[in-house]
């Protein structure tokens, strides 16, 4: 039988066997993490990633969390800021703006995503500005994951109207918070940001997309929180937040005008000026490449869990 929690310390186990001194090809990673109600789990979840030999910095944004959150964070090498407007927009965005590496991870505290398959979003920033994880594959939503039949098609519904809307890269996940931003990329959007709620995860998707920045999207495992959500673990808060995603959309569409986003193809030319260089330097020739990346089936295979008892 499935046993989720041993599972996680399993993947702790292994990934304790990888420690490192940080860095991806080059540039340093940070990894934000916004928290609220994740007492119980953050601790764990902060010594994962640093685990893994490819995280330089975890920073937590304390927006307002339950007595005691601030103890555990401090039992850990993460760096702890604070933000009082309450929202998760407003958690993500101030994490975003003090996070000082050169490729930015965001995650969540609570135990649904692991810290491994930070490797996967890493691999595709070789070659791309943002890479988006989604929470919708069958194989990877692991069992007592809080993502029943409306999350997961609704999820992907919306993540289709992006889609074709925006015509833009295959998208089955608008509401993942496990995502990977170069800081250009960031930098090059984070005056645009205007939400400071729970559907900032749209805006910020959209603020990408129409930045003409590369993106793809690869599939993430996706486990049991670790206590209840404030949002989605409430259905009457879900379809209030789905709606509100919807709506945000449209009006950003229509705001947008008829303007479409570039089919640019690479050359060879391209190809050569996409190798890491060093840390600080603008990665992957991000500057003047800006068509978007389809994913391979090479994506998917990547995000097979690494052993049977893995699987739900």
């Amino acid at each position: 039988m499935y046993d989720a929690a041993r599972s996680r310390g399993g993947d702790r186990a292994a990934e304790s066997e990888v420690q490192g001194t940080g860095m991806w090809n080059g540039r340093t990673v940070s990894v934000v993490l916004g928290t609220y109600r994740e007492k119980d789990s953050i601790r764990e979840v902060i010594d994962g990633f640093f685990a893994t030999g490819v995280v330089d910095e975890v920073l937590v944004v304390n927006n307002n969390a339950q007595p005691g959150t601030e103890e555990e964070i401090a039992r850990t090498r993460a760096r702890q800021v604070f933000e009082t407007k309450q929202g998760y927009g407003h958690a993500y965005q101030r994490g975003l703006a003090e996070a000082s590496g050169d490729l930015l991870v965001l995650a969540e505290p609570d135990g649904t995503f692991l810290p491994r398959d930070i490797h996967k979003l890493l691999v595709y920033s070789d070659d791309c500005d943002a890479v988006f994880g989604t929470r919708t594959t069958r194989e990877l939503i692991w069992r007592g994951a809080n993502m029943g039949v409306f999350l997961k098609w609704g999820n992907w519904a919306v993540a289709k109207l992006v889609e074709a809307l925006f015509n833009t890269s295959h998208l089955s996940d608008v509401g993942c918070t496990y995502r990977l931003f170069t800081r250009a990329t960031i930098e090059g959007i984070r005056d645009r940001f205007t939400v400071g709620g729970s559907h900032f995860g749209p805006e910020l998707m959209l603020l990408t997309i129409t930045s003409g920045a590369r993106v793809v999207e690869v599939p993430v495992n996706y486990l049991p929180r670790v206590g209840v959500s404030a949002v989605t673990g409430d259905l009457r808060k879900a379809v209030i937040l789905g709606l509100q995603m919807i709506v945000f959309i449209l009006r950003f569409r229509l705001a947008t005008g008829r303007a479409h986003r570039p089919h640019l193809h690479r050359t060879l030319t391209d190809r050569r000026s996409t190798t890491p260089g060093p840390a600080g330097a603008a990665p992957n020739g991000a500057a003047h490449l800006a068509a978007p990346v389809s994913p391979t089936g090479a994506a998917k295979a990547s995000a097979r869990p690494g052993a049977e008892g893995d699987r739900p």
